[in-house]
């Protein structure tokens, strides 16, 4: 198979990128959506295996890395397609960066019935930097799913996916999920941050299989689902500041349970 030229805003399947790339509801609908950029091409690569369409930019195609990308792709019969620059550029959200694109099929995820292992329930998280970071912390602590409420913004957009740094392709990402009912029936304890609760975070047992609740940039989790969780804790700090983000939150909770499990090894 060889690469295709488009060089038309009117070609049919340029049409079709553009939509996927402007658009969320595009993206839910196709079931579909865009890696921008070598990192995540890469890292899909070696995660997940081949896309079912690679995109670069003409210019992009005097790249070494670009090149062997495309190569890899051509050899596997993924079809490849070659823009021009400034058809490229209305499909990438990236600025300075080098001019490849991923079409990759979202994955369709049977929800487990009970939560047995670490996980992440987030509850209306909505910011897209924030969503990213969090996968990409607690891949990093070695936590395999995240569970995600209706209202948590879309876990495969773009910008999600450029935040995660391609810590999505070792997760299981469940979307719509009644948090409520999943809480419900969990084998595991439910924990769940607050910046009003007493009780630490470093006071808990992390050793065991947990599950992390963390809620909207703004309002927290919410007050049915608080009521629900086996322990709501607070992350002490010094300075007179409120709360931490959202992400940083995670992270600093992804990392006391390393750091016990570590700690007992």
């Amino acid at each position: 198979m060889t690469t295709k030229i488009i060089s038309s805003r009117d070609n049919p399947l340029y049409k079709e990128l553009k939509h996927l790339a402007t658009s969320s509801q595009a993206r839910r609908k196709a079931g579909r959506t865009l890696l921008d950029g070598i990192h995540l091409c890469e890292a899909y690569l070696q995660q997940v295996g081949l896309p079912p369409l690679c995109i670069a930019s003409e210019t992009a195609l005097l790249n070494s890395e670009v090149t062997v990308i495309v190569q890899q792709c051509i050899h596997s019969h993924t079809q490849c397609i070659v823009l021009p620059d400034a058809l490229f550029h209305a499909l990438s959200q990236v600025e300075h960066g080098v001019d490849i694109l991923f079409v990759i099929d979202t994955p369709e995820l049977t929800e487990p019935q009970r939560l047995l292992q670490s996980a992440v329930l987030l509850d209306r998280v909505q910011d897209p930097g924030n969503f990213g970071s969090i996968v990409r912390s607690a891949a990093a602590a070695g936590i395999k799913q995240v569970f995600c409420s209706a209202g948590t913004t879309f876990a495969w957009s773009p910008k999600v996916m450029r935040a995660g740094m391609g810590a999505h392709f070792l997760m299981e990402i469940f979307e719509n999920v009644d948090l409520e009912a999943l809480i419900a029936r969990a084998d595991i304890p439910v924990i769940a941050t607050s910046s009003h609760a007493e009780k630490r975070l470093y006071d808990l047992d992390l050793t065991q299989p947990v599950a992390w609740l963390f809620g909207h940039e703004g309002q927290g989790v919410t007050e049915h689902l608080l009521a629900l969780a086996t322990h709501q804790i607070t992350i002490p700090h010094l300075g007179a500041i409120e709360s931490l983000n959202v992400a940083a939150s995670s992270a600093v909770c992804f990392f006391e349970q390393v750091r016990q499990i570590t700690a007992r090894s």
